[in-house]
């Protein structure tokens, strides 16, 4: 797999187009850090650690639904292992004016842009929610 984070998010947007509760996806640690921010901004319910049917460590993610409609609208993946995408924290960008969030993995960590901004600090631009 070249995309780690790109399958992830296909994953999380497949199931959500089926309506499913949860998805799974290999564990790692940079997928859950994603995780985590995703979980903080209110995108997800949560994610906990298992061990998938192959024996490997992987990711159990709880989507989330308001009235019967996914919570993430639209994800798209900015920085892609052809193409990285590093950005200073000027220029950042803001998701629809504010209400979508970019993750970006900064030096202090993987945080959302907002939290890039107060930290003032920039880095690669993983991708963007709304």
């Amino acid at each position: 797999m070249n995309d780690p984070i790109g399958d992830m998010l296909t994953r999380i947007r497949n199931g959500q187009m089926r309506g499913k509760s949860t998805v799974s996806s290999p564990a790692s640690k940079l997928r859950a850090w994603v995780l985590d921010v995703l979980t903080d901004e209110g995108y997800i319910r949560g994610y906990e650690k298992t061990t998938g049917s192959d024996g490997h460590p992987a990711i159990e993610i709880s989507l989330k639904y308001y009235e019967g409609t996914p919570v993430i609208r639209e994800v798209k993946r900015v920085s892609k292992p052809g193409r990285r995408v590093y950005m200073s924290v000027n220029d950042i960008p803001v998701v629809r004016q504010g209400l979508g969030v970019s993750i970006v993995s900064t030096p202090k960590g993987v945080m959302s842009d907002a939290n890039a901004r107060a930290n003032n600090v920039g880095g690669e631009v993983l991708c963007t929610v709304f």
